[in-house]
């Protein structure tokens, strides 16, 4: 490698819990010890990007950090002998971001394991769309299918429905044939929402604001939760017989306080969604038939690009819940 240093967005921590983010030169010596090295075209950002970025010690342990859960790019460098150079490839996920220099920095180096062959109908750019949010989306509908709950058997409710993960999830649900139901705090957002695909427009406090009832009226026959806390449990007294929820976020809180009913008397499934640690087999299956969903079809204001000098902005949007659709971050 020619270069010394390459060019990222580096978080430091000045004690006591004082956080600088800024874009500098970082040395190459700065990334892991692993056997891939891979150069980043374009990653993209999402909440667990913002918590690291602005100190979070439950998703980044260490300081100086390079954020960035997404990557796709092409390979410099492969120890291990299982890739060519200038394969295309992405990276989502596994510890990429958290505590290992992440996609956002023009370079990153990976085990060979965490690696994803960029599927051929989809460029790198398309790639990074989808992303995180999008891969944790199409878990939870792969995860729904699995329990049966098919375009036939009823409707889905997707919460948080304007976020990265619900936009995307309304996006392939519709493409796939549900009848979907989005549930958003930003009615303005609701054509939005239908150009996605959602049949219906919700406020969320039709779903949150219900008596205290073990069990209510069944409104659906499936759900991709994005945001825990009350909303996963009236969701869950909600569902339908032999329904299912895919669980896969907590913006508003790590616990949830239900009761058995749903589960005993009406065959509810809750469905953990951890798109981090995902089986290759299911990682493969889930990037091929989201490459059959071409992205250009998302509404004008779905996504956005940015250059890593001007992501402190989008970070801060993240943090106060205004931030809709994607995020693309271009490093070329």
């Amino acid at each position: 490698m020619r270069l010394d240093t390459f060019k990222a967005f580096l978080v430091k921590e000045k004690p006591p819990g004082n956080f600088t983010q800024y874009v500098t030169d970082v040395p190459f010596s700065f990334l892991p010890d692993h056997e891939v090295l891979i150069e980043v075209s374009y990653s993209s950002l999402n909440y667990k990007d913002a918590l690291s970025a602005t100190g979070n010690k439950g998703v980044t342990r260490n300081y100086p950090h390079i954020p960035g859960i997404d990557a796709a790019g092409e390979i410099v460098l492969d120890e291990s002998g299982t890739f060519t150079k200038g394969q295309k490839v992405i990276v989502t996920g596994q510890d990429l971001g958290s505590n290992t220099a992440g996609g956002l920095g023009k370079y990153i180096r990976v085990p060979k394991e965490w690696i994803v062959e960029l599927p051929q109908n989809l460029s790198l750019k398309e790639a990074m769309f989808f992303g995180t949010a999008g891969f944790t989306a199409m878990y939870g509908i792969k995860r729904l299918e699995r329990e049966r709950i098919l375009p036939e058997g009823g409707s889905v409710l997707v919460t948080g429905a304007t976020g990265g993960v619900g936009s995307l999830a309304v996006y392939f649900l519709s493409q796939l044939g549900y009848h979907v139901i989005a549930a958003t705090g930003k009615l303005d957002k609701a054509e939005f929402l239908r150009e996605l695909g959602a049949r219906k427009v919700i406020h969320r406090d039709e779903v949150t604001q219900v008596n205290d009832g073990l069990l209510l009226h069944r409104k659906w026959n499936g759900a991709i939760e994005t945001v825990g806390g009350k909303v996963l449990d009236a969701v869950i007294r909600q569902t339908q017989h032999d329904g299912a929820v895919a669980c896969c976020g907590n913006i508003l809180g790590d616990e949830i306080q239900t009761n058995i009913y749903p589960f005993i008397l009406r065959g509810v499934s809750l469905l953990g969604i951890d798109s981090a640690i995902c089986k290759m087999p299911m990682r493969l299956e889930i990037w091929n038939t989201m490459a059959t969903m071409k992205p250009d079809s998302f509404p004008d204001d779905f996504k956005k690009e940015v250059e890593l000098k001007n992501i402190m902005k989008e970070i801060k949007r993240f943090l106060k819940g205004k931030q809709t659709g994607r995020i693309i971050v271009g490093l070329d």
